[in-house]
Parts: structure tokens; C-alpha cells; sequence
């Protein structure tokens, strides 16, 4: 079973086409993702982590947090993506890259780890629910871990 945290999203300070936004892909996510991961919900932010019970050492910047994967952040123009997976992985990014125009005809608006959406109903809910399931927590942690260990090396 999923661990939520208790804390709700302050949803209803948010216009209502972000709040089904975000109910949306909070929904298309749920669909996907590898249970292992924890969602922790904050005032504009959800967010999914590799828990401590998982991946003790924490984020390598602030061990205190957990390992972050991803996150839906309603800032003050877009509503934006955040998988740390796409940064890390090339092969995922190629994927995603191929499938984005399939699911929708907006033009991609992308940074490294970060997907932004200008219009609500541009946001392909079910391709982001899929790329929340493309890699499991184990996978993940391998990632970054690797990562981590080549980045010391240098």
C-alpha cells in the first residue's frame, strides 16, 4: 500500500483549473508509479521519494530529506514536471521525447528534469502517469547512485 502524508494540498487557494490539474495527474500517477515510492504532499507541491527506510543516506545535499523522483509544483504561470529520472537516464529521455507528440499537439516546453505547462488542457495525464511508472524506486536509487559515485570520482 502507498504511504501518503497526511498533510493536504492547499488545493482550494489554487484556481480551480489547477486543481483538477493537479487531481488529474496526482490520479495518472497513482496509476503508475512503483508503490515503493512515498508521496508527500505540500502547499503548492506533491512530491514522490525513495523513504528513508529505503534509501537511508538521503539526498546527498540535505541527507535530512528523503531521495526526491518527482514532483508536480503549481508556480505562478505554468503548472511544471519534475522527474529526476529524465535527467539521469538518456534512455528514458529518448522515450519520452518519442512518445510526448503521440499524447498531445502542444509544443514542448522542457528543461533537464522539467516539464512546464502553460494550459492546463495540454497536459497529457496519461504519458506523465506513464513516465512516473518507467522506473521503480530500486532502479532509481541505482541511478543516482551511480551518478553520485561517478560525480565524487571527478
Amino acid at each position: 500500500m502507498r504511504k501518503t502524508t497526511t498533510t493536504q494540498p492547499k488545493e482550494n487557494s489554487l484556481p480551480e483549473d489547477r486543481q483538477q490539474a493537479i487531481a488529474q495527474l496526482r490520479a495518472a500517477i497513482a496509476q503508475y508509479i512503483d508503490p515503493a515510492y512515498e508521496e508527500r504532499v505540500g502547499a503548492d507541491t506533491v512530491n514522490w521519494v525513495v523513504p528513508h527506510s529505503l534509501f537511508p543516506a538521503g539526498y546527498h545535499c540535505d541527507p535530512d530529506k528523503p531521495l526526491g523522483y518527482m514532483s508536480v509544483v503549481s508556480q505562478k504561470n505554468v503548472l511544471s514536471v519534475h522527474h529526476m529520472g529524465l535527467y539521469g537516464n538518456k534512455k528514458l529521455m529518448d522515450w519520452f521525447m518519442a512518445e510526448y507528440p503521440k499524447h498531445t499537439s502542444a509544443r514542448l516546453d522542457m528543461g533537464k528534469a522539467c516539464i512546464r505547462f502553460k494550459k492546463m488542457e495540454d497536459i497529457p495525464f496519461d504519458l506523465i502517469g506513464q513516465l512516473a511508472g518507467r522506473l521503480s524506486a530500486q532502479q532509481w536509487m541505482d541511478i543516482y547512485s551511480v551518478a553520485l559515485k561517478s560525480r565524487e570520482r571527478q
